[in-house]
């Protein structure tokens, strides 16, 4: 039995990956799924005046929405799976759970971004692409707006702009 984890962010581009593992799946019932939900901490600041239950609660509470699509895609499908969910640094709990459960390879969900987004942003799945040993098979998603496509390159030039005026006065 091959073990593919398969994070899940309750994105469209998450689920994307799932219906990719699904169809890998329909081709080598030798497949076992594995959902990842990784919910990211509170920060101390905001912590520190919640009760560790009622963080616990709501973290719960947003890793089981952003798994129900999932589930119900699964389910329908009739695909085996297991799901699990932790807080902390999504790439590398995801890195550390494919190792834990003996993944085969991870299947993940992106959004189709042009090189200079990609070259300026830390992606989760650029951070998973350089430290886990498991093979990453990315599943493109939807191309991004068109104002994330003009944003990014239009902040990155103001900023150069800014800097060159700085070094001119």
């Amino acid at each position: 039995m091959l073990n593919v984890l398969v994070p899940i962010d309750g994105s469209e581009n998450g689920l994307n990956a799932l219906r990719h593992a699904i169809a890998e799946y329909r081709r080598d019932h030798a497949l076992h799924l594995h959902l990842l939900n990784v919910q990211p901490g509170l920060s101390r600041h905001i912590a520190r005046f919640v009760a560790r239950r009622d963080r616990r609660a709501w973290h719960t509470e947003q890793a089981e929405a952003a798994l129900r699509p999932a589930r119900r895609l699964l389910e329908q499908a009739g695909v085996p799976y297991d799901a699990e969910w932790h807080i902390g640094d999504r790439a590398d709990l995801i890195c550390q759970t494919a190792q834990r459960l003996g993944c085969h390879h991870i299947v993940m969900g992106t959004a189709r971004k042009n090189s200079l987004t990609r070259m300026l942003e830390d992606s989760v799945t650029n951070q998973v692409l350089e430290h886990t040993p498991v093979p990453v098979e990315v599943v493109a998603g939807a191309a991004v707006s068109r104002l994330e496509r003009w944003g990014v390159p239009a902040s990155f030039g103001l900023s150069l702009g800014a800097l060159a005026w700085l070094a001119l006065d």
